[in-house]
């Protein structure tokens, strides 16, 4: 896609390369991405909702990180898988020869079991929508276990706006776009604590790209709290 001005909205295409194993395949975190408390990117937070250097406790604040992004027009989808498999993994930290004795871990993560994980080599997509051009690092860390991931961008072509009937393939967050949109039907993918759905009918605005035929994602489409 050709680059646009700063008043128009810029689209990319990003796929993850999973290097490491990792757990949930369509979760995609905008603070791994750099996007959340960044000056860069204008979307600092309160101090006291701050952990760029610190992160005391695991309890998402996803108001008080996301609603920066809102604000800056900028929003990340969740992610589909393009091929990946999963692994079993046991394990048991007792077992382990580096292990270290540490105070109880936190609730999320626990200390012995079996884990199924995404295998390495796994490779996932997702969109971002900003108002403005977005430098994006090439590798980041997911899930409890910060794997590694690396993440390739590719632009889209410029966009155009249409209203009307129309059925968006990708994964979409249900709260992100029922508030601005009709939703009419869609599938639910299940993934617990939150469902997404995929597949979803919808009445309202969508971008649609010169050759990519299937691929239209909602444009009122922004990070939502509260039913």
């Amino acid at each position: 896609m050709a680059k646009k001005n700063k008043t128009s909205d810029d689209y990319q295409q990003l796929s993850l390369l999973a290097t490491e194993n990792d757990g949930n395949p369509e979760a995609v975190d905008d603070d791994a991405l750099g996007l959340v408390d960044s000056k860069i990117h204008s979307t600092t937070v309160a101090e006291e909702h701050s952990y760029r250097y610190f992160y005391p406790e695991q309890v998402p604040k996803y108001e008080e990180h996301l609603t920066p992004l809102n604000q800056q027009q900028i929003y990340v989808t969740p992610a589909r898988s393009l091929n990946h498999s999963s692994i079993l993994n046991t394990w048991k930290y007792a077992n382990n020869n580096y292990h270290v004795e540490m105070e109880k871990t936190q609730k999320n993560i626990p200390s012995f079991g079996r884990a199924k994980e995404i295998a390495a080599e796994s490779k996932f997509e997702f969109f971002v929508i900003s108002q403005k051009e977005l430098k994006l690092p090439k590798w980041i860390r997911l899930g409890k276990w910060m794997s590694k991931a690396e993440v390739t961008v590719e632009p889209l072509p410029k966009p155009k706006i249409t209203e009307g009937i129309f059925i968006c393939t990708h994964p979409l967050n249900p709260l992100d776009v029922m508030f601005t949109n009709q939703v009419i039907s869609y599938d639910v993918v299940n993934m617990p604590p939150v469902s997404l759905i995929q597949n979803v009918k919808i009445r309202g605005q969508y971008y649609q790209f010169e050759g990519i035929q299937n691929l239209k994602i909602p444009v009122r489409i922004e990070y939502r709290f509260r039913r």
